[in-house]
């Protein structure tokens, strides 16, 4: 059994692979970044109950649960696992100032997106942060970060004293009658929005309007319906990336 392992700042993706060519189950649990590898062996050995656990990949953006989780699988399973890093094959070509900035989040998504979808591609991941990795023939030549679905409610909710905490989800109507569905309603459509313009001008720089774009992340079943940029949403993205990236760095066969 195949272990992929997202490690990200809200929640920790979990995919288990049979055959090591497709994924079987996804569990996601949330990021807790005090707690010990003990503490998460009572959450991922009822996951990993009788499974026989043979090798594990992981894509981690929180560097203080690395260590953390490389215990757990030493411990009870007797396995080191692999984190996305340099020393591993992924095909994609990094072209920024700095490839060590990069996530390896990002990677594994691009990883995927190349694989599945297009050579030159845009993806679109919301999570804690929304990014937007644009890819151009498997070089990887930058990022756009910005705030955040979560994080803008968070903000928004902790500066102003009078606005009620709200759920992230879609309001009956645009404009508002009450502050929560007003809240809703700036938070999702001004998100998705954002994201609109983002992409729309990303086109316009690279010279390609029709550049196909892959939705992922957290939020991406929420946000996507209220986009009107047309992209193909994939919320498995970064788990299949791992996969691939797992297949690449098997010793080949004599």
């Amino acid at each position: 059994m195949l272990v992929l392992i997202d490690i990200g700042n809200t929640t920790v993706n979990i995919g288990l692979s049979k055959t090591h060519l497709a994924i079987d189950k996804v569990f996601k649990i949330n990021t807790e970044k005090n707690k010990s590898s003990d503490d998460y062996a009572m959450t991922l050995n009822i996951l990993f109950k009788d499974l026989p656990v043979s090798h594990v990949i992981v894509s981690s953006v929180v560097p203080e649960l690395n260590d953390v989780f490389r215990e757990y699988f030493q411990n009870w399973f007797d396995i080191t696992p692999m984190f996305l890093g340099q020393g591993l094959k992924t095909g994609i070509k990094i072209m920024s100032d700095n490839p060590k900035e990069v996530g390896s989040d990002l990677i594994a998504n691009v990883v995927a997106a190349t694989e599945l979808y297009a050579k030159t591609v845009l993806v679109v991941d919301l999570g804690t942060a929304t990014t937007f990795t644009y890819v151009e023939n498997m070089a990887l030549k930058g990022v756009v970060i910005t705030t955040g679905l979560t994080t803008s409610r968070n903000a928004l909710i902790s500066k102003t004293s009078l606005l009620p905490q709200v759920e992230l989800e879609l309001p009956n109507k645009l404009i508002g009658t009450t502050s929560a569905e007003s809240i809703k309603s700036g938070l999702v459509y001004g998100h998705a929005s954002t994201i609109d313009g983002i992409i729309s001008r990303i086109k316009r720089q690279v010279g390609n309007p029709q550049l196909p774009v892959v939705l992922t992340g957290g939020h991406a079943k929420l946000i996507h319906p209220l986009c009107e940029q047309q992209m193909i949403h994939d919320d498995r993205l970064i788990l299949t990336g791992l996969l691939l990236i797992f297949q690449k760095n098997q010793p080949k066969a004599n």
